[in-house]
């Protein structure tokens, strides 16, 4: 008798807004998987502020019956990057499309005197990053650990070494204080799964057609990315931006994960508004089934950290051109099996909760 296959073991490190969306739903895939173990989840800002971030995970995680999963709430703020220096940023060298957390935050719903209606750039009341407004999906019953993400990404690590691969979907805060902590914390993981980068996307869409290296997540906080990035991982996998705006979340995509009667399908019918990039759904999917990136640069990458117009950009060397100093070489994923991924995407959403 063959014996059972063991668990791939996976941290994520996510900005969780919601409910629904894409954070969440990039959580759901590997909470879906049965293939999969997933340790914890860390929160970090992002998308929107953390301790929102992490009222919709914890709520995510009931609503799909997977509370067993400990959160950890993390960094509240970049390293270096303020909003008011980027305030001043874009005054000087030119707006940001996406602001995140310091901006008009994710599509959610809001109540109204007229009824529910979706949030908009225009209706969205802005606050600040200890407030949680009311929850569409219900305030979670359940808490967050008390041990913060970078001691519980060590502790976790330690644990497992040399088996656990961390998934990143948001700004890399988390990571950077975990390596900044622990010098061996990179080395004694399977690898790192990143969503960010771009290197020369083919799109007409304004936040990148005229500022190709530009990516909200290494941009939000570059210094943890440059850290992130130089660090010695066994293998480095980024899902940048030039493959991710090739996978649209599309209504037909939603119509089929909603005919199903499962709790992840069912959170995701009710709660995901927006049609837009499956950005970190990518990046999980891809992790889980390789075959669907057909195409990827092994490229030296890094963050633009001068605090000027190019301040979050990615930069790419070639082995020939790179520099002396310490850069790593990861594999950038710039094309896809859509229909491969669609396939994993809408089963592992409409499928049970894992036992």
């Amino acid at each position: 008798m063959c014996a059972v296959a063991q668990k791939r073991l996976v941290l994520i490190d996510q900005d969780g807004s919601g409910p629904g969306g894409s954070n969440q739903m990039a959580m759901m895939v590997l909470l879906q998987s049965p293939q999969v173990q997933v340790l914890g989840i860390t929160i970090v800002t992002g998308n929107a502020w953390r301790d929102e971030e992490v009222q919709h995970t914890l709520r995510m995680l009931e609503l799909i019956v997977r509370t067993e999963v400990p959160v950890a709430p993390g960094a509240v703020f970049p390293l270096v990057r303020t909003q008011q220096e980027t305030q001043i940023a874009s005054q000087l060298y030119g707006r940001v499309t996406w602001l995140g957390a310091w901006g008009e935050g994710p599509t959610t719903l809001k109540e109204t005197p007229s009824g529910t209606v979706p949030v908009t750039p225009d209706n969205l009341p802005v606050h600040g990053p200890y407030v949680v407004p009311p929850m569409p999906e219900g305030a979670p019953h359940t808490k967050a650990l008390d041990e913060d993400a970078a001691h519980f990404l060590i502790r976790q690590v330690h644990a497992h070494p040399h088996a656990v691969t961390i998934y990143a979907g948001g700004p890399l805060t988390n990571i950077a204080l975990a390596l900044s902590l622990d010098p061996h914390f990179a080395e004694l993981t399977q690898g790192i799964v990143l969503m960010g980068g771009s290197l020369d996307p083919q799109t007409d869409d304004p936040e990148f057609a005229t500022s190709p290296r530009h990516e909200f997540n290494f941009w939000f906080d570059p210094e943890a990315a440059h850290i992130s990035l130089r660090a010695h991982w066994p293998r480095i996998d980024v899902t940048t931006v030039d493959i991710s705006i090739k996978a649209a979340f599309t209504q037909a995509m939603l119509d089929a994960i909603a005919k199903s009667p499962n709790p992840a399908a069912q959170y995701i019918a009710k709660y995901s508004q927006d049609r837009y990039y499956l950005w970190d759904e990518l990046a999980a999917c891809a992790w889980l089934d390789p075959k669907i990136i057909t195409k990827e640069h092994p490229v030296y990458m890094d963050v633009d950290i001068n605090h000027g117009p190019t301040y979050g950009d990615t930069l790419t060397w070639t082995e020939k051109i790179k520099p002396a100093t310490d850069v790593q070489l990861v594999h950038a994923q710039t094309d896809l099996d859509l229909d491969r991924f669609t396939r994993l995407f809408v089963g592992l959403m409409s499928a049970p909760t894992p036992r």
